[in-house]
């Protein structure tokens, strides 16, 4: 069967061409190179020319964005280009590999537009879901204390900053509008998780719901997190996580603050985020006297081996988002065997069971997090337990194998249809 993918990230693309993307697409890298061997794969992604090559066996299709200078940058402060822009694009990609299948990864760009220009069966896989985050995007800094950030600095170069979160809410309002209009017209959708599923029959009412895990990046398998590992004096808790406003940076620093007032030594280590970022400039200013003084350390981008070997010196690990989907940090960290605590949002529900294998607290609630990290502090026994369920439901989730069958049984019942 020839299957073409059309994608955000490059999936391996980017080892051919000696880039390191650090901690993007990792579990795309990690099914194409699964599936590359059961099916004639193509991949279709967005890249700096557009010269097709082959990389092991898999085709890639690089797409390249014709956007000059003043554009790119003037872009940032209106809407996105139009949305048909590259349609010619893809049509001509699809024509070239004539696929027996089309997979579209992700909802809110541009792909969508294919859905609705070819007779090939195309099936689309739910990330997360831009019309959902959109709507929880100021939950836990609210959009006017972001504009009073900006407005105290009061500086061109603040204004030019504001892309960062403002803007980048305006675009969303765009994509969210076309992913609504894509996914009304989907046919057949991929998710994993009851939010997925429940999001889908809304917006995508005639589709057919195919559910299918996601393999994980090959450090996290093969690493097992143990108690009584040798660890600093400080309590060492670990979060990824990255440079977005609904992520809950806040909700985690504020719970820091607590935890430092009523006397733990915490070392609280945070992965994707750089002391520099411009989250935290916005929390620190939001939260003024509650952001804590000691114990946070921010260790930035780090490679798949890197940041395994961070997660095993930790001794809890903490979700604090208002969104996700089903978050690939938080299954890492469970098929490790960490003992977890995360939000109950979006999808979450599905991967951890409260008290069984993580615990769960309602998000944007930093006394319910400070208090959970308290309990699994002092009670042993249930921090390993929780640790030792979470790795064996992550292995069965997670397995390579089982996914595999279910991907190709989704794809043949798709062409077959």
């Amino acid at each position: 069967m020839k299957v073409l993918w059309f994608s955000n990230t490059p999936a391996n693309a980017d080892e051919f061409l000696n880039k390191a993307l650090v901690g993007t697409g990792g579990w795309l890298k990690a099914l194409d190179n699964a599936l590359q061997n059961k099916v004639d794969l193509h991949i279709a992604y967005f890249g700096a020319d557009s010269i097709p090559f082959k990389y092991k066996n898999t085709s890639y299709y690089p797409i390249y964005k014709k956007v000059n200078f003043f554009i790119r940058n003037i872009s940032r402060y209106i809407n996105y280009p139009s949305k048909v822009n590259y349609l010619t694009e893809y049509l001509r990609i699809i024509k070239s590999v004539a696929p027996d299948i089309i997979h579209i990864h992700g909802t809110e760009l541009t792909f969508g537009e294919i859905i609705v220009n070819t007779t090939i069966p195309v099936v689309v896989s739910i990330q997360g879901n831009i019309t959902v985050y959109r709507h929880k995007y100021f939950i836990g800094i609210e959009e006017k204390g972001v504009k009073h950030f900006f407005d105290k600095k009061n500086t061109i170069g603040s204004f030019f900053l504001k892309n960062s979160f403002q803007f980048v809410y305006e675009h969303f309002n765009l994509q969210s509008i076309n992913e609504q209009q894509y996914l009304a017209k989907c046919n057949n959708i991929i998710g994993r998780t009851d939010w997925d599923r429940r999001i889908s029959r809304i917006l995508a009412p005639k589709s057919k719901y195919f559910h299918c895990d996601e393999i994980l990046r090959e450090a996290f398998y093969s690493n097992q997190w143990v108690s009584g590992y040798p660890r600093s004096s400080n309590i060492i808790i670990h979060t990824t996580t990255g440079n977005s406003l609904y992520k809950g940076l806040e909700t985690l620093c504020y719970a820091l603050n607590l935890l430092n007032h009523v006397g733990y030594s915490i070392e609280w280590r945070i992965a994707g985020i750089n002391p520099n970022d411009l989250i935290v400039s916005i929390v620190r200013h939001q939260l003024g006297k509650d952001y804590p003084s000691k114990g946070l350390v921010f260790l930035g981008n780090l490679t798949e081996n890197e940041l395994a070997n961070k997660m095993l010196e930790a001794e809890i690990y903490v979700m604090p988002s208002h969104i996700e989907n089903s978050p690939n940090s938080l299954c890492e960290a469970m098929i490790m065997g960490m003992p977890c605590i995360s939000t109950f949002a979006g999808g979450v529900g599905s991967l951890i069971r409260d008290k069984e294998d993580g615990l769960l607290i309602q998000d944007g609630d930093p006394w319910a997090m400070a208090g959970a990290i308290a309990e699994l502090i002092k009670d042993q026994n249930l921090k390993v337990n929780i640790g030792k369920k979470a790795r064996e439901k992550a292995l069965l989730r997670h397995n390579k194998e089982k996914i595999l069958k279910e991907l190709l049984l989704i794809y043949y019942e798709i062409f077959t249809l």
